[in-house]
């Protein structure tokens, strides 16, 4: 394989500050232009397999089980530089990281157990979500989890389980009589079909399709409490798709660098006939840079208020602000995203507009990122709280 030329540091680790981390990432660029010039549905196993190997969904382990003990600072600055090169393969991450982050906290031995396969380079897949009648964040699922004989049987479908068609095991959320649980399996367990059946117009290789789940046989030891009716405040997740805008927003900037190297002929109307030293020209290159700079610094702001909050003790003054702060990041980072989608195209002709040069695609990821939940809601709670002190929904589908 193309990565074994790269070898990961003593502990077992793949360190994301080293030159390997970046070697790793050019591979996973280059494969991902591939794919995207060659057209069709190709999959970016090549670098699922790459980050498997180097076992990148360990980062988040503590020492003591072969991490990296990253900081969220840390996991948001490797987020961002993975979506730069390819935003579908850092997606396909998101539900891994936070199943990982519910196990550190489980501390049982079947919590313990899944932990090994992580730090062996297992990914881990959701299926959360149901085109149901319940409303998202209800803690109520059509999905069902049946005792039988010793052991359980699960039965339903899930929809938008994005990462669960390239992962090796998926979080799947079930009632368990009236009660809601959290069930982690094996996607090759029978009974389990992996549906790569996602339509959008965006993100399209995440692998979010649909997920079912017949008459599949459930351990004891792959069950676990859910944390639904108490986990409050859920910042991570909604500031993990933030991260995957800015990482779009850092691949915006160099494209236009790119597309203007790349230009055989200047404007008729433009300034000079070396288009690397036309004003105009550089002043938009000037605020798609700025535009991502500003992204990457609000999304770490952001994760630092995470890591401020002290691990394994409430604080909901702390919680809250984390919060507040990845809302925030969340209203004002998509409208830079969306003007620097647009603005590609003022440093390129008719010709940037073409099928093949697929710029077009940072629109549309960024339009399929920012839809997970409507910004609206998010800055009306953020007023409603400078004006009057009222603090934000204590839900993780806020």
């Amino acid at each position: 394989m193309l990565s074994h030329s790269f070898v990961a540091n003593e502990t077992g680790h793949l360190d994301i500050y080293s030159d390997t981390f970046t070697k790793v990432l050019d591979v996973i660029r280059k494969d991902y232009d591939r794919r995207n010039n060659e057209g069709g549905r190709q999959h970016p196993w090549k670098a699922m397999d790459l980050l498997k190997e180097h076992r990148f969904g360990a980062i988040t382990l503590p020492e003591e089980l072969g991490g990296a003990e990253a900081t969220h600072v840390d996991l948001f600055s490797a987020a961002i530089r993975l979506a730069e090169a390819d935003p579908d393969v850092a997606h396909i991450f998101r539900a891994h990281f936070m199943t990982v982050r519910f196990l550190l906290q489980d501390r049982n031995p079947a919590a313990y157990a899944m932990l090994k396969k992580v730090q062996e380079g297992a990914v881990i897949g959701n299926a959360y979500t149901e085109n149901s009648k319940h409303r998202a964040g209800e803690s109520q699922y059509d999905t069902k989890l049946e005792k039988e004989n010793g052991h359980y049987r699960l039965h339903g479908e899930k929809a938008f389980t994005t990462g669960t068609y390239y992962a090796d095991y998926t979080e799947v959320t079930a009632m368990l009589a009236d009660e809601p649980i959290k069930v982690i399996l094996p996607v090759d367990r029978e009974g389990v079909t992996l549906n790569d059946n996602w339509d959008g117009f965006g993100q399209k290789m995440t692998g979010s399709g649909t997920t079912s789940f017949h008459h599949v046989f459930v351990s004891e030891g792959e069950v676990f409490s859910s944390t639904d009716r108490e986990e409050g405040y859920a910042p991570i997740p909604h500031l993990y798709i933030q991260g995957i805008i800015a990482g779009i927003m850092k691949r915006i900037a160099s494209d236009a660098v790119e597309l203007i190297g790349k230009r055989k002929r200047s404007f008729f109307h433009g300034n000079t006939t070396n288009l690397k030293q036309d004003p105009q020209l550089q002043h938009v290159i000037g605020e798609l840079s700025s535009y991502a700079f500003a992204a990457e610094a609000m999304v770490l702001a952001a994760a630092r208020s995470i890591d401020r909050v002290p691990a394994g003790i409430s604080d909901l003054g702390l919680e809250h602000q984390a919060a507040l702060d990845g809302s925030k990041v969340k209203v004002a980072i998509e409208e830079l995203a969306f003007q620097a989608a647009t603005k590609l195209f003022d440093v390129g002709g008719a010709s940037a507009t073409k099928q093949s040069a697929n710029l077009d695609r940072h629109w549309r990821n960024i339009r399929t990122l920012a839809s997970h939940n409507p910004t609206p809601y998010k800055a009306r709670v953020i007023g409603n709280y400078d004006l009057n002190g009222e603090l934000l929904p204590a839900n993780a589908y806020f």
